[in-house]
């Protein structure tokens, strides 16, 4: 097998979608549909939470304004790429450009994966330590919840992509995916991959599987606190507070899960594919509408924002 330094590559050949030619045809009007709502959707969130000083001094909108600049990045990391592959006869993207996509998408999937963990604490308070929670979910505990789920990820992705800009890649260069991710990058390395591997396998599951544990204990001690409210308004009532919450963290890590918590094959298949853009492109699109649509604090603050904006 030929072998080429990672000093001679400038582009990879990107595979794409593994979809019939007739269905490729209708992607990019989806795909450009989903980012366009997505970009939309985010930041109408955040403009909202910004403008509206009630909501701004409420620990979760100001946890959740995080969140959609988190979304905003994580699909502007692989949708406008994906766009312009679509219409290109050659899906190609640099060498460079391949690590930084691979470092903004790590980054933002991370720092979205440990925001979800911040604010399953923030609800676990609300709800189990509702006396305490001015002053455990003060404005310096937000600040340092924040500033973990954004140095935390910047660490993890700088590793990742300084040991990938070391190893060597086979001839041809294509990545079998339709964006640069980890595992299809290391499909193509010719060099040795053992230290990647590992850091994968140890690091790399530490620093998700930690956040997830976190948010299942969470939820476990919320579950329980609130079978033991006896009327059935108020157990509906908690259980409202954080139901929003629930669906965001169960359409990530459901796609998450299925993504990367299975044996790795050289090409994704097509349900690797859809989970993928699930994940990716479909749950940061809706993440705005499922926690305004369901949210009387988000519909007041909107009819307030609006109505002083036209006084």
């Amino acid at each position: 097998m030929n072998h080429r330094n990672t000093t001679d590559v400038s582009e990879f050949l990107l595979q794409g979608f593994p979809f019939q030619p007739e269905f490729q045809r209708l992607l990019f009007p989806l795909f450009l549909s989903i980012y366009l709502l997505t970009f939309l959707g985010n930041v109408t969130i955040i403009l909202l939470i910004r403008c509206d000083i009630q909501l701004l001094q409420t620990p979760m909108y100001f946890l959740l304004s995080h969140l959609s600049l988190a979304d905003l990045g994580f699909t502007s990391t692989t949708i406008p790429k994906a766009l312009v592959n679509l219409l290109s006869q050659k899906k190609t993207i640099s060498y460079h450009g391949c690590l930084a996509q691979m470092y903004f998408y790590v980054f933002f999937g991370n720092f979205d994966i440990f925001l979800l963990a911040s604010m399953a604490y923030d609800r676990y308070v609300a709800i189990c330590c509702p006396l305490h929670y001015s002053a455990m979910m003060s404005h310096k505990r937000c600040l340092q919840l924040a500033t973990v789920s954004w140095v935390v990820p910047t660490i993890h992705s700088l590793l990742y992509t300084f040991l990938m800009s070391r190893v060597e890649f086979c001839d041809p260069e294509e990545i079998p995916h339709f964006f640069c991710d980890v595992f299809p990058l290391l499909s193509v390395c010719c060099s040795d991959t053992s230290l990647i591997g590992l850091t994968v396998m140890t690091e790399g599951v530490v620093e998700v599987l930690t956040p997830f544990v976190f948010i299942i204990v969470s939820y476990a001690l919320i579950f329980y606190s609130i079978m033991k409210i006896p009327s059935a308004t108020g157990k509906r009532k908690a259980f409202s507070t954080c139901g929003s919450h629930i669906c965001v963290v169960l359409m990530y890590f459901g796609g998450i899960s299925f993504v990367y918590f299975k044996p790795h094959s050289k090409s994704p298949g097509f349900q690797d594919t859809v989970a993928t853009v699930l994940y990716t492109m479909v749950s940061p699109m809706l993440n705005p509408f499922i926690y305004s649509l369901r949210n009387s604090e988000m519909k007041a603050a909107m009819k307030r924002v609006i109505k002083q904006r036209f006084q």
